[in-house]
């Protein structure tokens, strides 16, 4: 059946809703195996691992959910966030978060949370002034964000002098 593959991976995505991230892997290995060509299996099997901190294998599915399906703004996120959760990311690791970060704003110019994490990484590249134009986007979208504000502060008393 041409679209078995999508019954193992709704099983997988519902696990996943439930909490349950070990027994979708089940379910989201069988909707790989049966479709090697399906960005969103991939996706969510990264959702999976990420979630159970299979780091490598969870970037691992992000890269190849990405190679089928370049538009998958989350997967870019997702990616990057892996990076920047790192106690000791390597100035490498960090410059793919920050590419990965400006494709998924490329894609949803509006997305708080990856402006964030743009702002974020920017900081630990100490590129400060970087940092601030995404935080200046970021406040222009949600004037009341307190993180936003609070790492625009920050970066002002502390690094721009």
């Amino acid at each position: 059946m041409d679209n078995e593959y999508k019954k193992f991976l709704d099983e997988g995505i519902f696990k996943i809703q439930d909490g349950l991230y070990l027994e979708s892997l089940e379910f989201l290995d069988k909707a790989v195996e049966l479709n090697k060509n399906f960005d969103i299996s991939y996706f969510y099997r990264a959702v999976a691992y990420h979630a159970l901190e299979k780091y490598d294998d969870a970037i691992l599915d992000y890269t190849k959910a990405l190679k089928l399906n370049p538009n998958l703004t989350d997967a870019y996120y997702n990616r990057a966030k892996i990076i920047l959760e790192k106690k000791n990311p390597t100035p490498k690791e960090l410059n793919n978060a920050i590419l990965d970060l400006d494709n998924a704003l490329k894609l949803d110019e509006n997305f708080i949370d990856a402006l964030f994490a743009a702002a974020a990484a920017q900081k630990k590249v100490k590129n400060y002034k970087k940092a601030l134009v995404y935080l200046e986007r970021l406040l222009k979208i949600q004037p009341e964000s307190v993180h936003a504000r609070a790492l625009k502060k920050l970066i002002l008393q502390k690094y721009i002098i």
